[in-house]
Formats: structure tokens, C-alpha cells, sequence
């Protein structure tokens, strides 16, 4: 006992000890922590967002929102969304015990912080949205307990080390939206207990192959990789990856079939294979009823939609638009009890669609235009109330609206313009509360119009209908409305006087109806309105001048009428005039004595012109009549006098001729036309002398351009059109195309053929002045896109059109490709594809589909021209200089040694490799994948300020160094002797 008692007396000191100790080294811990979090605070320089870190407040910091702690230590670290503008603190790793590091979506700069290796314990790893440049390291395995990787939407470039296959912890890796230009390793098939993997926005990757080892990814749950340009076929041994849950491939090149084997995996959830060109049948056994999402649009499958969908009890999205579907949709995918979306739009189904759609499930988005679908539209779409979009235009469905719609104030947009509908709009879907656009045009509706319309609606169509009636007093209450159009139906009465009331309206078409009485003259409030079209009525009394005074108008039609009077003063900004076919009296405005209007006037009697471009009798005809009534008078003696007078002065013309010929000058015959751009002082007579070869500045397919110097304007550009025989039309038609467009904008970017030219030798230009050239062209063509309503494009923007003035400023010019588009974003489509090689979106060329991206082409391969010296069609007769320089940074060529060493200056290299890497993005062969003018623009613009200060430029989807504008070189350069 004795013994006993003694060896616990002993223990509990050593006990007692063993606890101090440990107390103290935690103590110890604690301080240490507490010290390197207040070292970090110091060494982002006091932020007040870390206010709350203080040295009195040593023992809670655990409890600071930022800091995440177990077992009374520092574990994580998150600073995230705090704009923070230094690096990582080098220091960091202090924090022995730190296993999550987050510094997502700030701004911090610099390399990979590779001293993070020595946060042994490192587990979660997030750096994403911010400045990083550089490689990824290829020790980066060097973290090897790393479950959490996450260095998206940063600058990285360069290959994706093979090394990052040897991260066997890792769950997640997140690698979307940077600037990789190398392939995908095989090694990254190693990651055998991935869950995630997203490599998406990576468009700069080349042509590559997917990893061989698909079977070692047998534990992947989400494998992302869209917008990586992948090519070739999705392998069938898909099927070996039992355990994937989510696959996006979307946004790439593959091509063949979809595996058989894929809709086979039973985890399977997502299925992302959008925007490929995957050909052949959907596979028709589908074991993955765990399926959610499925999208498939915009490739090229064919055949019909498999019966096995219908037993996709938890399906929630079903996107099948822009393929070749056909047959029809299977009953039972109707009764589906968890479909939100179905989206089968543009393809080449048909029959009745199923009955039982909406009753089971929650719709949300319906959408089946552009197919040939019949019958009835479903009764119950909006049962549960939560129907946001129905598009079903462009079909042959019949029969009247389901009433159930008149309840269904989920509503937002209703797209069910050409179909065979008719009947009357159920009265509730006027007020429907939420709803943005009404579009049932193309129909056969009847009724009249409603007092109040939802206060909602911005686009109100119901043009080519059988609506009658007048048009309603309450209309003044549409105040949201922007575009009225109501074209090709049965209204009678007057303009009521509210309808002038509606502030935001751009549109206004009530042509071909049965509208009586005159125009209100009080329009002020129409500050917004383009278009104006109010023909084909029964509309008389004079045309009030507030027409003429929008500000904004560009296009009036007031043709087929019974208007008199005077043509009011009108602003020469209007780009599209129709009066023709009334009883207008008086003097045609000389602003519209020009061929560019020569139909719109016609069948007005009582009006004349000094020219016969308008093909309306001359003004002066009255007194030529009178004089030829005079002339039976003249004597034989008279007349033959004047003959030999006029025989005399063609002699003399003649030899003058011959003599201007002898001299090696050229005579321009009178055919040509000369079409002001504004109010002019000097006439034709003023400018032949000087369109001589000497003075011409450019030529192309459509004319030349002649430097002509007048007194009242000093030089101007004169464009004279030619053509041969069959081809005049074609180019006098293109001509006038230009001439509208140009009478329609001013601005000082944009040529208004009244501009300095450069000389006729080649201009020598250094980096300051392309730069200035290229920041003025892009200031021209984001008016065009962004601030003209409705946006032009150009269509041949190429160095030829580009004029320069004395101070080397850039004027946008030859418009006779250009279009407007319907509105900003929206695709047209050209019966056929013109411009120049080498300036020319791929996009263009395969679909003849118009936006303002293929004028961001073009002016990425100016920049490449400026960055380079080459010319836009470098290479050989299958490539093009854009094609050139993706290719060379595709591969990871050394920029430095593709630019022009002409300027290769220190203090201009930097700023000419990030000009060169905005040509490239702008020349991507994705249209969505290329910014804005407007983005492209702010790149140019904010360059001065930003780049001294190590700033970046978000360009859309793309992170671009600002670039350094520097106005002090005088090292002489030519591009191609095309300036």
C-alpha cells in the first residue's frame, strides 16, 4: 500500500506537469497564430475590410468571419471578394495547421505562389478570379493532399502540367476560362478519385484528344470541358466510367454519334453536349433514370426522339433545338412529373403535340418553334402556374388559345406568331401582369384591342391579324411599350391623340388598316421613335412638321394616303422616306433631291424637283412647255443659225478633248453620278478637273476614290461608281446603299467623305500613330454596333477602307456592304457572302448569318496587321493571317518574335504583345467567344492609365493586360505600303 500511495503522489505532479506543458504550448500556438495574422493584415496595408483584426482581441480570433479554426487553431483562411490588389502574403505558410486557402474573385496579381508548398497540410486551394499570369508550375504535385483545386478565370497560360495527374487526393480541379494554349495530359486520367472537373472557356486549347485512360476515371462524378475545341469522337468506353454523374462537353468540335453506351451509366444526372457537330440517332435504350438535365441542341442528329425518355422520372430540362429531328414527340414524355424546360426548337418534328403537358409537372419554359407541329396547343401548360415562356411560332397549330392562358400571370414571353390560331385572345392574357412580349402576329385572330394592356409589356405584335375596331383611348396607359406593331389588320377611326402619349415608343407601324383623320401635331413625347409607318390608310390633311422633328426618326412611311400640302421640313438623318401616292404640292427639300430617294415621291402631281434623279416632273417644266409652244415662231434662217452655232461648239469641245487626252489627262464623261453626303456649296463642275489618275486614293470592285481639293472645304473624298453593262445596277444599288446609311450617322469617327486623305506614296507610321489608328477605328464601328439604333455592320472592314487625315486620325469608310440589323444581337441573313479574304468570319462564310461580331473580326485582323506588318491574307491560298497568328499562339510561340521588328523598342514591346493578343481574341472563330467592340474599345481606351500601374481589363470573357499608349517613338514604319 505504501508503494502505491507513493507512485500516485508521483503521478499526479507528472500529470499536473504534462498539462502545464501543454498549455503552454498551445498557449504558444496561439500567440504565434494571432502574431502572423496581424503580420498579414499589416502586409495588405491596414484594409478597413480587416478592421476587426486588433491586438486586444488576441483570443478570439477564432471567431473573426474570415478565419476558420479546430481545436482552437487556424485551419482556413478566406479572403474572398475584398479587391485586393497584392500577392499572396509569402509568409502565409506560418499558419502551421492551415488546410484551406480562398482568395477567389479579388485581385491579386503576379505568378503561381508556389511558397504555398509549404503549407504541408494544404487541402483547399482556391485562387480563382483573379490577375495571375504565368504557367502553372509543374511541381504543383508537390501539394499532395490537395482535394480542392480551383484556379479558373485567371491569366494562366501555357500547357496543364502532366504533373497535375499525380494529385491522387483530388476531388475537385477547376481550370474554366484562362488562357491554356496546350493540350490536355493523359496523366490527368490518373485522377481516379475526381468528381469534378471543369475545363471549360479554355478556347484557346488546340485540336486534341480526349485522355486514352478513360477507365481509370472510373470514379468521376461532373467532367466538364465545353469551349476547349475538342475534335474527334466521344469514345465509346464512356461507358466504363460507372461512377460519372454529370458530363458537359458542350461548345466543341466533336463529331460522330453519341455513344450507345452513355445513357447506360445508372449515376448519370447531366448530360451537357450542346454546340457540337455530333451527327446520327439518339440512342434509344436509356438505362440513367437518375437523368435531370439533357442537352443536346445545335449539332446534327437525326432521326426521332426515343420512347425511353418518357421514363425519366426526375427529368427537369430537355433541350433538343437546332438538329434534324423528326417523327413525333412520344405520349408519354408529356406526363413526365418533373419537366421545367423542354426546348425542341428548329427541327423537323410534327404531328399533335401530347395532351397531358404542364398537368403532372411544374412547366416553366415550353418551346417548340420552327417545326411542323399541328393541332390544338395543350390545354393545361400553365396548370400549376409557373409557365415563364411559350415560343411555339412558326408551326400549323390551329384552333383557338386555351383559355387556362388568360390565368396564367407567371407569363413573360408569348412567341406564337405564324400558326393558323384564331378566335379571340383570352381577355385575362392582355393583363397578364408579368408579360414582356406579346407576338401573335401571322394569324387569324379576331376582337378588339383592350383599354388597358399589362403594364409589363415592352413588344407589342399582333400585326397580320383580323383585329378590328378603333384603337383604344387607354392606350395612353401603355406607357412600357416599345414597339407597337399592328400592320395588316381591320382598325378604323382616327390617331387617337393618347397614343402620342407613350414615351418609350421606338416602333409605331399601323400601315395597311382603315385609320381616317390626320396626324396629331402634338408628338413631342416620341423623343424615342426610329419608325414611323402609317401607309396604306385613309389618312389626309397636311403632314405636320413635328414629324420632321423627331430626333431619333430614321425611317417614314406615310405612302398610300391622301395627304396634301407641302412636304414638311424633314431631318436629313432619315435613312428610309415613302410619301409617294398622295396629293403633296409644292417642292421636293433639296436635302432629298438625290437618287437615293428617287421612289419616294412618286404619284404626287402636284410635286416637282430641279433634278430628274426622282423621277417626278422637273419644277422649270412649265416654262419649257411655253417655250417650245414659242418656238413654231422661229424663222428657217434662226434655226439654222443656231445649227451651225451648236456645230461649231461641239468642234471646239472636241478639240479641247484631244487635247486634254494628248496631255495624259483623263476626261469623266457625264454619266457618273455625284451623291452628297450633306449640304454642299461646290456643284460637279467644281471637282472633274481634279479626278484625275494622279489624284485617285483607292480603288476597289465598286469605283475609285479621287483627292480632290475645293476651295470651301479644302480636300475631299469623291467615290465615283463604275461598273460594266449587266453589273451597274448591282453597283449603283450597293452605292446608295452606302449614301443612306452615311446620311443617317455622324461621327467623328465615321467618314463623311469630307475628310483630309493621306498622300498617294506610302506613309510611314510608327507604334504611337497605329495605335492612334486603331483606337479611332474601333470608336467608329462601337458607334455603329452599340449607339445607332437600329446597329450597322459594316461588312468589309479592311485597312483599304480605312481613310486617314492629316493628324492620322482614322474615319471609318465605304459602306456599300453595310446592313442594319433588326436589333442589337440579332442575326441576318445575306442571299450571299461578301467582302475580302482575309477579313472575313468563318461563321460568315459557312452561313451568310450577319451580326456585329464579324466586324470584330475583321478589326482583330487590323490589329494583327498593326502588330505585325503582314497583310490580312498572309499565308498560303487555304490560310489567312488571323489563322496564322491563332495557330502560333495556340502552340506557345514566342510572341515577341511574330510582331514587326521594324518598332521592336523596349518601351513598345509590352503594349504590342497585348494589341497582337487582342487580335487573336478577337478573331476567334466563335462569335460569342469575341468581345464587344465596345469591349475592345475599353481595352484601347483605359490602356494609358491603367498599365503603368499593373492593372487588368476585363474584355468579356477574356482578361486582357491594358496597353500602354506612347506617343514619343519616331522610328519610321510601313504596313504593307497601305496606309
Amino acid at each position: 500500500m505504501k508503494e502505491v500511495r507513493f507512485s500516485w503522489f508521483i503521478l499526479v505532479p507528472l500529470f499536473i506537469t504534462f498539462l502545464n506543458h501543454a498549455n503552454s504550448q498551445s498557449q504558444l500556438l496561439h500567440d504565434q497564430e494571432h502574431q502572423v495574422l496581424m503580420r498579414i493584415k499589416d502586409y495588405f496595408h491596414d484594409p478597413t475590410f480587416l478592421n476587426h483584426w486588433t491586438p486586444s482581441n488576441s483570443s478570439y480570433y477564432c471567431s473573426w468571419p474570415e478565419i476558420s479554426c479546430t481545436n482552437g487553431s487556424v485551419t482556413g483562411l478566406t479572403l474572398v471578394n475584398l479587391n485586393i490588389i497584392q500577392t499572396v502574403p509569402p509568409f502565409i505558410c506560418d499558419l502551421k495547421n492551415l488546410s484551406l486557402v480562398d482568395f477567389s474573385n479579388n485581385s491579386v496579381p503576379g505568378v503561381f505562389p508556389s511558397y504555398l508548398y509549404d503549407c504541408s497540410k494544404l487541402e483547399y486551394l482556391n485562387l480563382s478570379m483573379n490577375f495571375f499570369v504565368g504557367e502553372i508550375p509543374h511541381d504543383i504535385d508537390t501539394l499532395s493532399n490537395l482535394k480542392y483545386l480551383n484556379l479558373s478565370y485567371t491569366n494562366f497560360t501555357g500547357t496543364i502540367p502532366s504533373s497535375v495527374g499525380n494529385l491522387k487526393e483530388l476531388r475537385f480541379l477547376a481550370l474554366q476560362d484562362c488562357l491554356f494554349n496546350g493540350s490536355l495530359p493523359d496523366e490527368i486520367g490518373n485522377l481516379s478519385n475526381l468528381e469534378t472537373l471543369d475545363l471549360s472557356g479554355n478556347e484557346l486549347l488546340p485540336p486534341s484528344r480526349l485522355p486514352l485512360n478513360w477507365t481509370n476515371l472510373n470514379k468521376l462524378k461532373v467532367f466538364y470541358m465545353f469551349e476547349c475545341n475538342l475534335f474527334g469522337e466521344i469514345p465509346e468506353r464512356i461507358g466504363d466510367m460507372v461512377a460519372l454523374e454529370e458530363l458537359d462537353l458542350s461548345r466543341n468540335d466533336l463529331t460522330g454519334g453519341i455513344p450507345s453506351s452513355l445513357f447506360l451509366l445508372k449515376n448519370l444526372s447531366v448530360v451537357y453536349l450542346w454546340k457540337n457537330k455530333l451527327s446520327g440517332e439518339i440512342p434509344s435504350k436509356i438505362e440513367a433514370l437518375n437523368l435531370t438535365n439533357i442537352a443536346l441542341s445545335q449539332n446534327r442528329l437525326t432521326g426521332k426522339i426515343p420512347e425511353d425518355f418518357g421514363k425519366l422520372q426526375m427529368l427537369m430540362e430537355f433541350k433538343l433545338s437546332i438538329n434534324n429531328l423528326s417523327g413525333e414527340i412520344p405520349q408519354s414524355i408529356g406526363s413526365l412529373p418533373s419537366l421545367t424546360d423542354f426546348v425542341v426548337i428548329m427541327n423537323n418534328l410534327s404531328g399533335t403535340l401530347p395532351p397531358e403537358f404542364g398537368r403532372y409537372s411544374k412547366l416553366q419554359n415550353f418551346q417548340i418553334s420552327s417545326n411542323n407541329f399541328t393541332g390544338m396547343l395543350p390545354e393545361n401548360l400553365c396548370y400549376y402556374g409557373e409557365l415563364i415562356t411559350l415560343t411555339i411560332y412558326k408551326n400549323s397549330l390551329n384552333g383557338e388559345l386555351p383559355e387556362s392562358l388568360g390565368n396564367c400571370s407567371s407569363l413573360q414571353y408569348l412567341k406564337i406568331w405564324s400558326n393558323d390560331f384564331s378566335g379571340n385572345i383570352p381577355s385575362g392574357l392582355w393583363k397578364s401582369s408579368n408579360l414582356v412580349n406579346f407576338m401573335v402576329s401571322h394569324n387569324r385572330f379576331t376582337g378588339e384591342l383592350p383599354d388597358k394592356l399589362s403594364p409589363s409589356i415592352a413588344l407589342f405584335d399582333i400585326s397580320y391579324n383580323q383585329f378590328s375596331g378603333r384603337i383604344p383611348t387607354g392606350v395612353s396607359s401603355w406607357t412600357n411599350v416599345v414597339e407597337f406593331i399592328a400592320s395588316r389588320n381591320y382598325f378604323n377611326g382616327t390617331i387617337p391623340h393618347e397614343l402620342t402619349e407613350l414615351p418609350k415608343l421606338t416602333q409605331l407601324l399601323l400601315d395597311q388598316n382603315n385609320l381616317t383623320g390626320t396626324i396629331p401635331s402634338d408628338i413631342a413625347s416620341w423623343n424615342s421613335l426610329v419608325t414611323l409607318n402609317l401607309s396604306h390608310n385613309h389618312l389626309y390633311g397636311q403632314i405636320p412638321d413635328s414629324v420632321g422633328q423627331l430626333p431619333a426618326l430614321l425611317e417614314l412611311d406615310l405612302s398610300e394616303n391622301q395627304f396634301s400640302g407641302q412636304v414638311p421640313s424633314l431631318s436629313s438623318r432619315l435613312t428610309n422616306l415613302n410619301l409617294s401616292s398622295n396629293h403633296l404640292t409644292g417642292k421636293v427639300p433639296s436635302d432629298f433631291q438625290n437618287s437615293a430617294f428617287d421612289t419616294s415621291f412618286l404619284d404626287n402631281p402636284g410635286l416637282c424637283a430641279d433634278k430628274a434623279e426622282l423621277n417626278i416632273k422637273l419644277c422649270n417644266s412649265g416654262s419649257q412647255s411655253s417655250r417650245k409652244d414659242s418656238s413654231s415662231s422661229w424663222s428657217p434662217a434662226l434655226i439654222i443659225a443656231l445649227v451651225l452655232a451648236v456645230s461649231l461648239l461641239a468642234i471646239a469641245v472636241l478639240f479641247l478633248l484631244i487635247r486634254l487626252i494628248k496631255k495624259g489627262k483623263r476626261v469623266l464623261n457625264n454619266s457618273w453620278k455625284l451623291t452628297s453626303f450633306q449640304r454642299l456649296s461646290f456643284t460637279e463642275s467644281d471637282i472633274v478637273s481634279s479626278m484625275t489618275e494622279h489624284n485617285i486614293i483607292g480603288s476597289g470592285g465598286y469605283g475609285t476614290v479621287y483627292r480632290v481639293n475645293v476651295n470651301d472645304f479644302g480636300f475631299v473624298a469623291v467615290k465615283k461608281i463604275s461598273g460594266n453593262g449587266r453589273l451597274d445596277r448591282k453597283l449603283e444599288n450597293s452605292f446608295l446603299s452606302e449614301v443612306k446609311i452615311l446620311s443617317s450617322i455622324r461621327h467623328r469617327n465615321i467618314v463623311k467623305l469630307l475628310c483630309c486623305p493621306v498622300q498617294h506614296n506610302h506613309v510611314a507610321l510608327n507604334w504611337p500613330k497605329r495605335i492612334q489608328i486603331a483606337i479611332g477605328v474601333a470608336q467608329g464601328l462601337s458607334y455603329m454596333h452599340h449607339d445607332c439604333s437600329p446597329p450597322i455592320v459594316h461588312r468589309d472592314v479592311k485597312t483599304s477602307n480605312i481613310l486617314l487625315d492629316y493628324q492620322f486620325n482614322a474615319k471609318v469608310a465605304d459602306f456599300g456592304l453595310a446592313r442594319m440589323l433588326i436589333k442589337p444581337g440579332e442575326l441576318a441573313t445575306m442571299s450571299t457572302v461578301v467582302g475580302s479574304f482575309g477579313y472575313l468570319a468563318p461563321e460568315y462564310i459557312q452561313t451568310t448569318k450577319v451580326s456585329e461580331k464579324i466586324d470584330v473580326f475583321s478589326f482583330g485582323v487590323i490589329l494583327l496587321e498593326l502588330t505585325t506588318g503582314k497583310e490580312a491574307n498572309y499565308g498560303d491560298e487555304h490560310s489567312s493571317l488571323a489563322e496564322w497568328a491563332w495557330k502560333h499562339f495556340q502552340f506557345g510561340s514566342n510572341i515577341e518574335e511574330l510582331l514587326d521588328k521594324e518598332i521592336m523598342e523596349p518601351v513598345y514591346l509590352d503594349e504590342m504583345c497585348h494589341v497582337f493578343k487582342l487580335g487573336v481574341m478577337c478573331t476567334s472563330k466563335l462569335p460569342d467567344t469575341r468581345p464587344t467592340m465596345k469591349e475592345a474599345l475599353q481595352a484601347l481606351l483605359q490602356s494609358g492609365e491603367s498599365y503603368a500601374f499593373g492593372e487588368r481589363i476585363s474584355v468579356g470573357h477574356y482578361d486582357a493586360v491594358p496597353l500602354l499608349r506612347n506617343s514619343k517613338s519616331e522610328h519610321r514604319l510601313d504596313i504593307d505600303g497601305d496606309s
